[in-house]
């Protein structure tokens, strides 16, 4: 855990002025509720706007609902987001679609509000490497990477949304198919994935639609930022952020060298003359200020026609990592922002813009973490008492060290005995050998260091041979640190979640949705 995501959680006071309030104190979410409801917003013609997703995507009647309630002056929202991810993405995409729906039933239980929860689909991001692959286990617990062939036309240029499937998709989901251990869930869930991702559907629909069909039924709301129906709802953003070119990136620059001077890292360092926007043209085009106007690519553009273009077209342009916030929250009535480890870190450099947009800063809440493990390895880890975190190291030191603790005593005592013996009789013998030929004295020692050698190979041999013996232990070491930790990484980064999907079935997501610890700086170990 970064130092800053540790001192969020448990040492918020150090922080308090980069943040909205601490999500931890009961007492900051009325006053983020009302923040949130007395902001003016479009609320009818983004309710419709999400109507129009769902009906494309074939949203099932509890998320349609859900989006419905946006209409109404007093809703409000927990957020989160990801790209859109190859089946889905990793473990925690999941992980942090289901925080937001968990917290999204708290705020209405304890505060009485309706409270709905947003996913938003960064769709507009351009790097489809990190969208187009995902990794599951195979029956052997290797880590296998499923990726798409060539990249469809448009992919790793243009927004993700602009890029639809071709038929390498066949070829993707049929490796899946084929990757995965079989269960009695495997026909189904490759089923319901070749619904959602088929060629022809866009990248951003086929991830929603996954998304929509396994969550909606909990009332999650998926929103894709390409949307250009939304975008002139966000027009002033725009056109403010033209207007005060540099402003967002030199207040963002400013937080950062706070956070710098605090001991912490600054996430994003922008260049003085970036423009917290992109145009979009087929490809995303990054856009810089110049004294006399802008730079949009290769291309000068002057302020004039740049305002004005952003004025009668905006769904021609895209805030970047650190306007998407101010765009998000501009749209949705939101109180909270669920945030991975790293988007905590850029989000405490965005307060003043916040304040800049004249737009609510939400509260921050770090996403769920977790371990899934099946109960054989449960049982492992609880029979030998062994903590999650010794299996990440690439070495077998955990696993040596259980071994040793597998020994008859009577080996390890004798050992213990023979070491002891040994050193007692040779020191006596190092201190006596000197008043006899004081030459002797290094070679007493020397004889000391290959009899203490000697020994600690005999010991390894040991422990070898014990290796060999407890074959069955070794298997279990090994396939709970594969589980666990695969490729010596932890395990929601690693593992697409449809990995347990197929594993558990669709009442794994009933299951997270009700165990789910939401604790702050804790990482939950959940056997299912």
């Amino acid at each position: 855990m970064r130092r800053l995501a540790g001192d969020y959680a448990y040492d918020f006071a150090r922080l308090a002025p980069f943040f909205a309030g601490n999500p931890a104190d009961p007492s900051t979410w009325p006053a983020a509720i009302a923040r949130t409801q007395s902001h003016p917003r479009e609320r009818r013609r983004v309710a419709d706007a999400l109507a129009q997703q769902q009906e494309r995507r074939g949203a099932p009647p509890e998320a349609r609902a859900a989006a419905a309630r946006l209409a109404d002056p007093q809703t409000v929202a927990v957020v989160t987001g990801q790209q859109a991810g190859l089946f889905g993405g990793p473990l925690y995409t999941l992980l942090k679609a289901l925080t937001a729906l968990k917290l999204a039933g708290a705020v209405n239980r304890d505060h009485g509000v309706p409270t709905v929860a947003i996913f938003w689909i960064e769709s507009e991001d351009h790097d489809w490497a990190e969208v187009s692959s995902c990794a599951v286990l195979d029956a052997e617990m290797r880590r296998q990477i499923l990726a798409l062939g060539t990249p469809p036309f448009g992919a790793g240029e243009g927004p993700v949304a602009s890029v639809r499937l071709d038929p390498a998709i066949f070829a993707a989901i049929e490796t899946l198919r084929f990757t995965l251990p079989p269960t009695e869930f495997t026909d189904e869930l490759v089923a319901r994935l070749s619904e959602a991702y088929r060629p022809g559907v866009g990248m951003a629909d086929a991830f929603g639609q996954w998304l929509e069909a396994l969550l909606g039924p909990l009332g999650l709301v998926v929103y894709d930022a390409a949307d250009p129906a939304t975008k002139p709802l966000v027009r002033d953003v725009f056109v403010r952020e033209l207007e005060s070119p540099g402003l967002t990136t030199t207040l963002a620059a400013a937080s950062g060298q706070a956070l710098v001077e605090l001991g912490y890292h600054s996430q994003v360092v922008p260049h003085r003359d970036n423009v917290a926007l992109f145009r979009l043209d087929g490809v995303r085009q990054p856009i810089h200020f110049r004294d006399d106007g802008f730079v949009v690519g290769d291309l000068a553009v002057s302020t004039k026609d740049l305002l004005e273009e952003a004025r009668l077209q905006p769904e021609g342009f895209s805030p970047n990592v650190l306007l998407r916030p101010i765009v998000q929250d501009t749209l949705f009535p939101t109180i909270c922002y669920v945030a991975g480890p790293n988007e905590l870190a850029y989000l405490a450099q965005l307060q003043p813009i916040y304040e800049h947009f004249g737009v609510p800063q939400p509260l921050m809440f770090p996403r769920a973490t977790a371990t899934l493990l099946d109960s054989a390895s449960a049982r492992f880890l609880a029979k030998y008492n062994l903590p999650l975190e010794t299996l990440q190291p690439g070495d077998e030191a955990a696993l040596n060290h259980l071994l040793e603790t597998q020994l008859p005593a009577s080996v390890e005592a004798a050992l213990h005995e023979a070491t002891q013996a040994i050193e007692r009789s040779m020191g006596r013998l190092i201190e006596s050998v000197p008043s006899i030929d004081p030459t002797l004295e290094d070679a007493a020692r020397s004889t000391l260091g290959r009899l203490q050698h000697d020994l600690r190979k005999l010991h390894d041999k040991i422990i070898h041979a014990q290796k060999r013996r407890d074959e069955t232990l070794r298997r279990q070491y090994s396939r709970t640190r594969a589980l666990a930790f695969p490729d010596g990484h932890p395990q929601e980064r690693m593992v697409a979640f449809v990995y347990f999907l197929n594993r558990y079935g669709p009442a794994l997501i009933d299951r997270l949705h009700a165990d789910l610890p939401l604790g702050p700086g804790q990482h939950w170990v959940m056997a299912i």
